[in-house]
């Protein structure tokens, strides 16, 4: 491959909007253990929020994707490889960087959910703080009387 093809692979991986209209690879080998990608990240999608139990499987499942990145961005900078090699680890990146979004975009639904709640506690605090301030100053005016 010659070094402004190289060139031009890296650009288009590296590009924003890369991902728009680009699927979710059905399989994909990460370090040498092939995994259904698209069934995997639709199933977690499907449910609101990730279970306890998934989190850790999820968090992983991701940190294993941006590795397995990573490794087929520095073969396109660094490894000798054909122009059809290059497109198609090009292609897969670009797929392992639709699932990655697909799986981070999960976690501002648990902090909105979060954020929620905790406006809601700030709240319930002041409302307390409040009756307890007012109950104390009216206690404290007849008191007086």
């Amino acid at each position: 491959m010659q070094a402004y093809e190289r060139k031009q692979l890296l650009e288009r991986v590296e590009r924003d909007g890369a991902t728009v209209g680009a699927d979710i690879p059905e399989t994909i080998t990460v370090q040498g253990e092939a995994i259904d990608l698209r069934t995997f990240v639709f199933e977690i999608k499907r449910r609101e929020t990730v279970p306890a139990g998934e989190r850790d499987r999820v968090e992983q499942a991701k940190k294993n994707l941006r590795r397995e990145r990573n490794d087929r961005l520095e073969a396109i900078e660094e490894e000798d490889i054909s122009r059809a090699e290059g497109e198609d680890l090009a292609q897969s990146i670009i797929g392992i960087d639709r699932a990655l979004n697909a799986l981070e975009s999960l976690g501002p639904t648990d902090l909105e959910r979060e954020q929620k709640a905790q406006q809601a506690a700030d709240r319930k605090r002041w409302m307390s703080f409040l009756k307890q301030a007012l109950g104390d100053d009216d206690a404290g005016s007849r008191g007086g009387r």
